[in-house]
């Protein structure tokens, strides 16, 4: 069997927990943050677990990781 090659893209992105879930960065804080409230910027540097439909995708990419 060949070895699988990883998505580099999604590998940058993503990052695996211990119990194997995706953690991503959650999206909405580049630009225009002076029309967002403080609250809710200070919630955007936090991370977001990757949506259960995509969970699949990203073991797939990652297989050596995931």
């Amino acid at each position: 069997m060949p070895k699988l090659k990883t998505r580099k893209s999604i590998a940058k992105r993503i990052k695996i927990t211990k119990k194997k879930k995706a953690l991503k960065a959650k999206a909405g804080r580049r630009h225009l943050l002076s029309g967002k409230g403080r609250s809710r910027k200070r919630n955007l540097r936090k991370k977001d677990l990757v949506p259960k439909e995509f969970q699949k995708v990203v073991k797939r990419a990652l297989p050596y990781s995931a």
